[in-house]
């Protein structure tokens, strides 16, 4: 099929260049000319594994191309998905500007019947809005389909590729089935397609991102109670994952969650039950919860080192929200930063790919150093913020002679207490006890 993305951030790219992959004609839009001669290029405006292959691939068949050009692009599409940023608006509640923009400029470009598809996150009734936008600028005959994303940073070329599910919102069986045919090659490999009417897609988004932020934050409440009761939280979630009813997954505790998606949705969905007369309590104390978690790590160290860090060094290994990603939106590494240099430390940090965006977030707080052993060097603390492979086996021998102190303050659960001790070092996790 011929399909139009507008949008070439995190979910426009990921998506136009799978949906070459898996066979479509895919013409990618976005009004930012440099990051489209970027991609004509051959580079990528985003770190995300697999991109770096699947991108040139389907540019070479001539399957993928990339254009400021809208009303060309969607003019000569059977579907048009929507994929620009919809982030939070002084209120908490997404900001629409963009999505209403795309759904003008397509409107004024159809000429015959086309599928408009909101891959961005939105509120519920954003489609219908769409729709509105759209009538009342063309009579040529058009729908409007939900089909949220559900990419996880890091793995979202896989995730893509193989679904654990699709979910569509459709107004029309002929909407339908021209979702049918574009993830038709996914679907024959086992996706399961879950059809439903279009607010309940666009509210089945929020809700599944709004429960994972909601096991990470229940279990980093877990964790500051284990610190105080002599618990360990590693062997509490191994015993609560075990149960089939809670499964594994997302209850790992940490400095807190970050990224494009858990806080903006965790916001978008209080605001919209807000504006329907729904208090959402459960998720309000989520939203709370998370906050707090991100100081807590750093709380323990000013308490241990004193409340003035002046003269102190603290090494940071890990910038970005989470591993394989260098998205430092909402990175808990920010507030850690932030809270280290107001109590006098200098603070280096290092990411094996986040340089870039961090340095545009962190300003000149923190000094950047490319290697985790560097970075140490006369530190008087090593924090761990995000558990990037690099740095799942150090040598803790070495770590120990670089550093002037003995601190390690493990903000994933990565290590085990015994093998940073064993090098005299002292070890503090996150729910692990004192």
């Amino acid at each position: 099929m011929q399909i139009t993305v507008v949008g070439t951030g995190y979910v426009g790219l990921v998506g136009g260049a799978c949906l070459a992959e898996i066979g479509h004609n895919v013409t990618c839009v976005d009004k930012d000319a440099n990051k489209v001669q970027t991609l004509l290029n051959g580079g990528l405006p985003i770190y995300e594994p697999g991109l770096d292959e699947v991108v040139p691939r389907n540019v070479a068949s001539g399957r993928l191309n990339f254009t400021t050009d809208l009303p060309s692009a969607v003019r000569s599409a059977e579907a048009v998905y929507i994929a620009v940023g919809t982030p939070p608006g002084a209120d908490g509640g997404a900001d629409l500007s963009a999505v209403e923009a795309v759904a003008a400029g397509i409107a004024d470009a159809i000429e015959s019947y086309t599928v408009v598809i909101v891959k961005s996150t939105v509120p519920v009734g954003t489609c219908d809005r769409v729709h509105e936008i759209i009538s009342s600028r063309t009579e040529t005959p058009f729908a409007v389909v939900s089909n949220p994303e559900f990419l996880r940073e890091g793995v979202a070329v896989p995730d893509f590729l193989d679904p654990d599910r699709i979910v569509i919102g459709v107004p029309s069986d002929q909407a339908r089935e021209v979702l049918e045919r574009i993830n038709a090659p996914l679907i024959e490999k086992g996706a399961q397609l879950f059809v439903m009417d279009v607010r309940s897609s666009e509210l089945t988004k929020y809700a599944s991102n709004s429960m994972l932020a909601t096991r990470i934050s229940f279990m980093n409440e877990i964790a500051r109670l284990c610190d105080q009761v002599g618990a360990d939280v590693e062997h509490v979630r191994a015993g609560m994952g075990s149960d089939s009813r809670i499964g594994p997954a997302f209850l790992r505790a940490g400095v807190g969650y970050g990224g494009s998606c858990f806080p903006k949705d965790v916001q978008a969905l209080l605001k919209t039950a807000s504006n329907s007369g729904v208090e959402l309590q459960v998720l309000d104390a989520v939203e709370r919860a998370n906050a707090m978690q991100k100081h807590y790590l750093v709380d323990r160290l000013l308490s241990e080192l004193g409340s003035s860090l002046s003269g102190k060094r603290i090494a940071l290994w890990g910038l970005s929200f989470k591993p394989d990603t260098d998205d430092m939106r909402q990175a808990p590494s920010l507030t850690i930063v932030k809270r280290l240099v107001e109590a006098g430390a200098t603070v280096v940090v290092t990411d094996p790919v986040s340089e870039h965006t961090a340095s545009v977030e962190l300003d000149s707080n923190a000094i950047f150093m490319s290697d985790p052993y560097g970075a140490v060097e006369g530190a008087d603390a090593l924090v761990l913020v995000t558990e990037w492979k690099q740095y799942r086996d150090p040598d803790w021998a070495r770590v120990a002679s670089l550093m002037r102190g003995d601190r390690v303050y493990d903000g994933r659960n990565l290590y085990t207490r015994e093998e940073v001790t064993s090098a005299g070092l002292h070890y503090a996790g996150v729910g692990r006890g004192h």
